[in-house]
């Protein structure tokens, strides 16, 4: 009797659950939780976990996410404006007209995320991996999207004037009307002659050796 009574004892603890009464803090645990229209302005939560977690409209402005998880997480206009999200993965992640102004995503992972009209202007990808992202309509303008992969991702109408386009990978990327006027292209990677005369130029675009200028670009100047 005194043996079984030990036997709980010596059993292997269960994977430790998601506390949504947790305050901020680095690697806390929100997974699932309801975080909706909170106010989290600069709290470091460096390597936390948000997989599943609702953030909508939740103001993360300034705050520390480097390593997060937002997996599947929805980031529906909250804000992220000045984020530090180094190396975070985003990885189907809904962030429909979120703001990530001038945030850190430098290493980020993107991939298949949901970004119509998310704002982020001035914001750092460099090497993120924005692969089959919807980029449809959001503002990239300023974006430092060096070594970034854009591989498959829907960036209709996506702008991307004045960004930062070295090595950026554009292996089958939807540039249907993006707007490029003025963007250096030169060292973009796989830009095709047919993604080049979908997308919006003018004579200071800069193009990669072997593609032409289109005799006339689809969109008027604004």
């Amino acid at each position: 009797l005194a043996l079984m009574a030990a036997l709980p004892l010596l059993l292997p603890a269960g994977p430790a659950r998601a506390d949504c009464g947790d305050y901020p803090a680095p690697g806390v645990d929100w997974s699932r939780c309801d975080k909706e229209k909170k106010i989290l302005r600069g709290q470091d939560m460096n390597g936390g976990r948000f997989a599943e977690t609702d953030l909508r409209m939740s103001n993360l402005s300034g705050a520390r996410l480097a390593k997060a998880n937002f997996l599947r997480s929805d980031l529906t206009r909250a804000v992220l404006r000045g984020a530090d999200l180094r190396e975070a993965d985003l990885t189907n992640a809904l962030a429909n007209r979120t703001d990530f102004v001038g945030a850190d995503l430098t290493g980020a992972v993107l991939t298949k995320a949901e970004l119509p009209r998310a704002d982020l202007t001035a914001a750092k990808l460099a090497r993120a991996d924005l692969s089959k992202a919807d980029l449809g309509r959001a503002d990239l303008s300023g974006a430092d999207l060096t070594g970034a992969s854009l591989r498959h991702a829907n960036a209709a109408r996506i702008d991307l004037r004045g960004a930062i386009m070295a090595e950026v990978e554009l292996t089958g990327t939807y540039l249907y009307l993006a707007r490029i006027e003025g963007t250096d292209l030169s060292k973009a990677r796989n830009l095709t002659q047919y993604q080049l005369e979908a997308a919006c130029g003018d004579a200071a675009t800069i193009l990669p050796p072997g593609l032409e200028r289109p005799d006339t670009w689809p969109c008027a100047s604004d």
